[in-house]
């Protein structure tokens, strides 16, 4: 039993040694658990961490599956992916301040009931209106199930390594995408889209019974909520909410449509009153100051528009294979791969990791990248899913071998200021990473569709009956049908038809390869901006965070 002049109790009574203290309100305990509880809180982690990535990952896996089940147009698909984003982007703020002033255990059910709801929804196929309330509440239960995953994993490892834990947890939420993606046809064999909310259904029952099975320590709790909270925060997550609608329908709507315009203003109103009134807050939810600080700002950018790069494999190779011709079927390998690429990444970000050297991991990325997107530049009408299992692979890795050091990089600043600024960089490093990708996917999108329009005006010159060639590929395809059309002009004209549709689809090949062009470019360039400065701080032997970690070591030293 713990000595009681060197231990502090709970609200619930508990008592723990100073080491074994939660590290700030809101987060549980760190008890010294046997080997055998502690392995078993590490599989609990590791589930909750794909059962969190499956809320989304399934859904944009089978998406189209989906659209044809309920019968919904483009837009409305749209706003399915959109309801899950708007949810999703704002709500560690709100589960943060929830775990500090309810406690550990409020929240774990609070979480559970969120993903049971989501999840029991769908069950009933109640059409499209209440499929966009269970994404909706999907998008919350993702978010709780990503930090319970994080809590989990960081009780089954040592006490050294747990800054680990919440490494492996970010990583495994990643490998829940590309892996739902791979297991998608098995699900869909015989048609049945049901087959998708059976399983979301019992994954959300097993994470139920196993966070029953085994708490969580308590931890400490303290008065987190203000009256203004209660204006700061809707102001936000509607701005938020307002302009992930606006990147993810515009590409679907185009740009042009009257009320994008409407919506992008609200958003930023909306988004600037309420870091307005946290300017002026004696206490703030969100530490503006710090946030708009040049480093802070710099961490943001710089994992925003890697974000974007990114974009090269959710939007890019992911486009090209469909207009290839390419469904989930097919790709059962090459999502595998990805699957275990990611996972790879994920772990060699912990093995690897170094206070003092953090950004050497993003600079590694950067290059791979580069590396990879422009040997994605010679894709044609006959690339083939084993093409890119190597540069995608090299992606998929990079996608969350730089996460890990920049999560630990904000976590350090965040800490080193003190616990109440934790809020804030999970704010802004949430709010870069989910912005990040979608006006990626949007800004690539607007590319990709202009310049295919460019690419099918260059073709359609040399598409002419006049020029010899075409006029013997019309002659030859027409030929081709005259056992199943007797009309001899429907045959012409559905062999034009044909070379017509071909030349669009060589279009859009060809501009997905621009689109891996610029790309490429755009890594290469953040590369030797970073490298530059990194070489430059190498030489001097300065570290960006050291007074970051000096005043992080003594606060944990003051701790034991």
């Amino acid at each position: 039993m713990a000595d009681p002049a060197n231990s502090s109790p709970t609200p619930g009574g508990y008592i723990f040694k100073p080491h074994e203290r939660p590290m700030m309100p809101g987060s549980p305990a760190n008890p010294d658990h046997p080997a055998s509880r502690k392995f078993a809180y590490f599989l609990i982690g590791a589930y909750l961490g794909i059962v969190g990535g499956f809320q989304n990952g399934l859904l944009l896996a089978n998406l189209t599956a989906l659209q044809g089940h309920l019968d919904l147009t483009p837009v409305d698909a749209g706003w399915v992916t959109a309801t899950y984003s708007m949810t999703n982007a704002c709500m560690s703020i709100l589960l943060f301040k929830a775990r500090q002033q309810f406690g550990i255990q409020r929240f774990v059910r609070a979480v559970m009931l969120a993903l049971l709801l989501a999840n029991f929804l769908q069950l009933f196929d109640a059409g499209y209106r209440m499929e966009l309330v269970a994404r909706g509440v999907s998008g919350v239960a993702a978010s709780g199930l990503s930090t319970l995953a994080i809590f989990y994993l960081m009780q089954g490892v040592p006490a050294k390594a747990r800054l680990g834990g919440l490494l492996i947890g970010i990583g495994l939420t990643q490998v829940a995408l590309p892996f739902a993606r791979a297991i998608s046809p098995l699900l869909l064999a015989d048609g049945d889209v049901t087959n998708l909310f059976v399983l979301q259904f019992a994954l959300s029952l097993v994470a139920v019974g196993l966070v029953n099975i085994l708490h969580l320590p308590p931890g400490e709790t303290i008065r987190s909520f203000e009256k203004l909270d209660l204006v700061t925060f809707p102001l936000l997550a509607a701005g938020v909410g307002l302009l992930c609608a606006f990147l993810i329908q515009g590409r679907i709507i185009w740009w042009s449509t009257p009320w994008l315009g409407g919506a992008l203003a609200a958003a930023l109103l909306l988004i600037g009153v309420a870091f307005l009134i946290e300017h002026n807050r004696a206490n703030p939810m969100l530490h503006t100051r710090w946030m708009g600080s040049r480093d802070l700002l710099k961490f943001a950018l710089a994992g925003a528009f890697v974000r974007v790069l990114l974009s090269e494999q959710s939007f890019g190779s992911t486009g090209l294979l469909s207009a290839l011709g390419m469904v989930n079927d097919q790709l059962v390998t090459y999502y595998t791969l990805l699957t275990l690429a990611t996972l790879f990444g994920a772990i060699l970000a912990v093995a690897r990791l170094d206070p003092n050297d953090l950004r050497r991991p993003t600079l590694i990325s950067l290059a791979v990248i580069a590396v990879a997107a422009f040997a994605d530049t010679h894709s044609g009408l006959l690339t083939r899913p084993a093409n890119l299992y190597l540069t995608q692979a090299a992606l998929a890795f990079a996608a969350v071998y730089f996460m890990g050091p920049m999560l630990m990089e904000g976590f350090v600043r965040a800490l080193a200021k003190g616990p109440s600024y934790v809020i804030s960089f999970l704010a802004l490093f949430n709010l870069s990473q989910t912005l990040g990708g979608l006006a990626g996917v949007a800004a690539l999108s607007a590319f990709h569709t202009l310049r295919t329009k460019a690419h099918l005006m260059m073709l359609g010159q040399s598409i002419s009956t006049s020029n010899p060639g075409v006029a013997k590929a019309i002659n030859d395809l027409a030929a081709s049908m005259s056992g199943t059309m007797t009309d001899p002009a429907l045959r012409s004209a559905t062999a034009g038809a044909m070379v017509v549709q071909e030349a669009a689809r060589e279009a859009a090949i060809l501009a997905f390869n621009d689109v891996f062009f610029v790309i490429g470019t755009g890594a290469s360039l953040a590369f030797l901006i970073m490298a530059a400065r990194w070489l430059y701080d190498r030489t001097r032997g300065f570290n960006p965070l050291a007074k970051e970690l000096e005043a992080l070591q003594k606060m944990m030293t003051r701790n034991q």
